[in-house]
């Protein structure tokens, strides 16, 4: 049926319903085109996240710490906040590996847990993927009496 509107004349003519205003493009502008998320980033998101749980001495092997003491004196070296963590990032998903020092002393499941729990609330919050795992290996335990390990640059 045909709504119809009566001319003063007495005729009658379809009635043409409003047009409904459209955005060019349909659909939710939030779900148009597509977010990626490097690797390196939810590995930098994972790395600060780890760092913040007390009892985490450092981050990463013994050789990956004396390759970032030497990285860390040299000009615009800066510090890794990625040493120690790998992460694979999918679509939706990401599993990470970890690897950490400890401190003598400290309980290091009740450590590996709140890491884990940290990190997982970090990189979901912020990156909106899920993360299906996270692993840990602590490499070391740092004793009270030992020295920083810093590497001396010989070469001046």
């Amino acid at each position: 049926m045909t709504d119809t509107t009566t001319t003063p004349e007495g005729g009658h003519e379809p009635q043409v319903p409003a047009r409904k205003a459209t955005r060019r493009g349909g659909g939710d502008p939030a779900t148009r085109g597509r977010t990626t998320i490097a690797d390196g980033v939810v590995e930098k998101i994972a790395g600060l996240a780890a760092r913040d749980v007390v009892g985490v001495h450092t981050m990463g092997s013994g050789l990956a710490r004396t390759f970032g003491a030497v990285r860390d004196r040299v000009p615009g070296g800066g510090k890794s906040v990625t040493r120690g963590v790998k992460a694979e990032v999918g679509e939706v998903q990401t599993a990470l590996d970890l690897e950490i020092v400890v401190d003598y002393g400290v309980a290091i499941a009740d450590v590996a847990r709140a890491v884990r729990e940290n990190v997982v609330a970090a990189v979901e919050r912020m990156t909106g993927l899920e993360v299906v795992e996270v692993n840990i290996a602590v490499s070391d335990v740092k004793l009270p009496e030992e020295e920083e390990e810093e590497t001396e640059l010989r070469i001046q």
